[in-house]
């Protein structure tokens, strides 16, 4: 009769198709609801889903790329296998795009992760946050915005498109 032997769980098991998906924003809870923090909103929503490990930046912004570059290494993962969620102006409101390697003109935190792994082929979970009508000439300037807060009428648009995001994240 054969006997059951309990197979030893190795770390390596766990890298086996293994996600991290980062949330890129600001903390402390001034910031919880402001456009630059929408990283944060979609782990917040994410979290009942099974297969990802969820970590929301705890640096600002314009700083995560050390934290980013130390949760990699700390899960022994290759930038592939790295999702990082984060607003973008150049996208509109209600949309998003999941694209590999490819991430705004201008964004200091992506900038940072850059930076920190020397390579900018990870996964971008980009979320449009733009929902300036004004010309360009009297729009508000980028740094200002992301800085505001949505508005109840954007964060309706805003859950639709987080839920979106959820169920595409679900099946990748």
């Amino acid at each position: 009769m054969g006997s059951s032997i309990p197979r030893k769980i190795c770390k390596t098991d766990f890298k086996e198709g293994m996600k991290l998906v980062i949330g890129l924003g600001n903390p402390g809870s001034k910031h919880q609801n402001n456009r630059h923090n929408v990283g944060h909103m979609v782990v917040d929503a994410l979290a009942t889903l099974k297969g990802l490990t969820l970590l929301k930046s705890d640096k600002f912004m314009n700083d995560s790329g050390f934290f980013v570059a130390e949760k990699l290494k700390a899960y022994s993962l290759q930038p592939t296998a790295l999702y990082i969620i984060h607003d973008d102006l150049d996208i509109k409101l209600g949309e998003y795009k999941i694209q590999l390697g490819k991430g705004p003109k201008e964004h200091k935190g992506l900038v940072s992760i850059y930076e920190a792994l020397g390579t900018r082929e990870f996964w971008h979970v980009r979320v449009g946050i733009d929902n300036r009508q004004q010309a360009l000439s009297t729009r508000i300037k980028g740094e200002q915005y992301v800085l505001e807060d949505f508005t109840d009428e954007e964060k309706t648009l805003l859950g639709k498109v987080i839920k979106q995001i959820c169920k595409k994240l679900a099946v990748l």
